[in-house]
């Protein structure tokens, strides 16, 4: 257990859980609002602040610092920086806690301690972490994604700020990048297109920087299917042909961004088209592999399961309902193949939505019924934009005019509108899509 803090500061700053990181930003925003222009540029470094809290200071800080500090918390400077009071009740213990911020604390410290560069330790912890998140994506809550993607991109351009090793530089870029690409995913996800497109962009920026074309490809892809889904095909074709264009990509790239060219010929109404994107899809690989794509995988990757899935829809987009039945069972049959702990939810309930689609289309409403069992099991947050997409074209068919008199027709028009409404996109207030019209 560490020692009692010396000072008042430091006791509301663990009570508030705050990193060094955290501690600058308030303290920077906090200048930003309460002083004049010439002197919001005020900043810590994260060795006086380490003083600070440690109660290793002679003097007080500087007038406008001080200032800061007493607007930041609500007390006077000088009783901030005296030992705390008897009386201060003292925070609850909990060893976790103690633990995890011993842990950061000692990985800030020993950071810092290197100088002009990093740990080559701290940045394969970081690299590790952006992959690990990137591999449970299809079994984590979409909101907790974005929040740990969201601490991982800053805390990559935090270091990336300490060190001046080029090699850590790109290595930190692209780490960044692939943050910044796993936010943009789960924004999309969340029902945020416009945010999604901004955050895609800013990955493929990194990608650019650090001269890492998978990168600029993954987010290139991401952009096309934010273009369709935002009523504008044209453009994501346009998108992922340009992506398909960047050198350095494995076979499992290449199906992705053939994938994603096909549903949007397919929202085009391009039939031709949209069947030479659908065949490239499929078509038998040349073994390639790259360091993101198949490295990494995870949310990078494109699994067989996710692969039909897409190609399903694709197919009922260009309306051969067949096909897409069969393509539809394929993905349901390699999703349920997985083990439960890494099978994808959101690719089992598509896949259904997709089938009972199918089964629409040739008029088997009990065997739509039948599909839609897989869906309804994605629970509310799981059930993101693409999800829900495909249930709103469900929905579509159901209200035809040859199920106007069907007891069932209406019975699952309305539980669908009900999964609709309960799901993590509208919460959060997401409108309706493009696509859903």
């Amino acid at each position: 257990m560490r020692e009692a803090p010396q000072t008042l500061l430091k006791i509301l700053v663990d009570q508030r859980r705050w990193r060094y990181v955290d501690f600058e930003r308030h303290f920077r925003r906090s200048a930003t609002e309460l002083l004049d222009a010439g002197a919001r540029n005020l900043t810590v470094s994260e060795s006086q602040y380490r003083r600070w809290t440690a109660g290793r200071v002679q003097t007080l800080p500087g007038p406008d610092a001080c200032r800061v500090l007493e607007y930041m918390f609500g007390i006077d400077v000088a009783t901030l920086f005296g030992p705390p009071p008897s009386d201060l009740p003292a925070p609850a213990f909990n060893l976790e806690d103690e633990i995890d911020m011993t842990a950061r604390d000692a990985q800030s410290e020993a950071g810092a301690a290197a100088a002009a560069s990093i740990s080559d330790i701290a940045l394969d912890q970081l690299r590790d972490d952006v992959a690990t998140l990137a591999r449970e994506y299809v079994t984590t809550p979409t909101y907790v994604v974005f929040q740990k993607a969201k601490e991982m991109r800053e805390s990559a351009e935090a270091n990336r700020e300490r060190t001046q090793v080029p090699a850590q530089q790109q290595e930190l870029l692209i780490v960044a990048g692939q943050a910044c690409a796993l936010l943009a995913t789960a924004a999309f996800d969340l029902g945020s297109l416009d945010g999604a497109r901004r955050l895609s962009r800013s990955a493929a920026l990194y990608g650019e920087a650090a001269r890492f074309d998978p990168l600029r490809a993954f987010a290139g892809g991401t952009l096309a299917y934010i273009a369709y889904f935002s009523g504008r095909p044209a453009e994501g074709v346009r998108v992922a042909r340009a992506a398909r264009a960047f050198t350095g990509l494995g076979d499992v790239a290449r199906r992705r961004l053939a994938a994603i060219e096909a549903r949007a010929f397919g929202h085009l109404g391009d039939i031709a088209s949209a069947q030479r994107a659908l065949d490239a899809s499929t078509a038998d690989g040349s073994g390639r592999r790259d360091d993101l794509h198949d490295e990494v995988g995870g949310e990078f990757g494109f699994s067989p399961e996710r692969l039909a899935m897409s190609n399903a829809s694709t197919c009922l987009l260009i309306g051969d309902g067949d096909r897409a039945e069969r393509i539809a069972v394929q993905a349901l049959d390699l999703a349920r193949s997985r083990p439960s702990a890494t099978r994808s939810v959101r690719v089992v309930g598509g896949a259904g939505a997709d089938l009972a689609a199918a089964r629409l289309l040739r008029d088997d409403l009990d065997g739509a019924a039948q599909a839609l069992e897989a869906m309804w099991l994605v629970p509310k947050e799981q059930r993101a934009t693409g999800l829900l997409a495909r249930a709103a074209r469900v929905r579509s068919g159901l209200s035809s005019s040859r199920y106007s008199q069907a007891v069932l027709a209406a019975e699952l028009g309305e539980r669908i509108e009900d999964f609709t409404r309960q799901s993590a996109p509208r919460q959060l207030g997401a409108g309706p899509l493009a696509i859903e019209g």
